[in-house]
């Protein structure tokens, strides 16, 4: 696991997507998880769809600020984003303002696969850009970079806990082509739902 500066000569990445995904979900009590656009959706969808999860269908950059939101709504509930590397390089400034407010219940899991899964493969900032400093530049010290199993493993319990603090993991993951899971595309439905999931009138 590593923190703060780029590694240019890190080991090339080993970990499954959807398969790391699926760890990180296993753990799952009450969290509210919120899934940025493409493969990330997918693959959480692909683990189980849940009454507390929120699918983002083209917001591209909204994940983390909308994640923030809810961890500031609900703050005794652990609130992961769960991510793409080009949707966070999209909404990079949601670090500072994550930076600022450091609530303790909120988890950034970014899928960094160093490419633009959604259009045809381009490479993104991440092969130079290391996220997990720009997030520790911002003032969000538990940032961390992960490249094996066996460092995703240590994170897991924290990341579903709601005290543990404000959290940005990046998960370098191989470039894989697993087949899209699509999980409801309704909006208004997917927020009525998560708001009767947490005990709230749906309007």
């Amino acid at each position: 696991m590593t923190t703060g500066s780029v590694n240019k000569t890190a080991a090339p990445a080993t970990l499954d997507r959807r398969v790391a995904v699926s760890r990180i979900l296993q753990s799952r009590t009450n969290a509210l998880v919120v899934t940025g656009l493409g493969s990330a959706t997918y693959d959480a969808a692909a683990h189980g769809d849940h009454e507390r999860n929120f699918y983002l269908w083209g917001a591209m950059g909204g994940a983390a600020m909308a994640g923030l939101g809810l961890a500031l709504a609900q703050p005794k509930v652990p609130v992961l984003v769960i991510t793409g590397d080009g949707e966070m390089l999209m909404g990079l400034g949601a670090f500072a303002t994550i930076g600022l407010k450091l609530p303790p219940n909120l988890k950034i899991i970014v899928l960094d696969n160093e490419l633009y899964g959604e259009t045809g493969q381009q490479p993104t900032a991440t092969t130079r850009t290391d996220l997990a400093a720009v997030a520790q530049a911002c003032g969000i010290e538990q940032s961390s970079t992960v490249r094996s199993d066996a460092e995703l493993a240590q994170l897991i319990k924290p990341l579903h806990r709601a005290d543990s603090g404000t959290m940005v993991t990046v998960v370098k993951i191989a470039m894989t082509g697993e087949v899209r899971a699509l999980p409801i595309r309704d909006g208004a439905h997917n927020r009525a739902r998560m708001r009767l999931a947490l005990g709230l009138s749906v309007d």
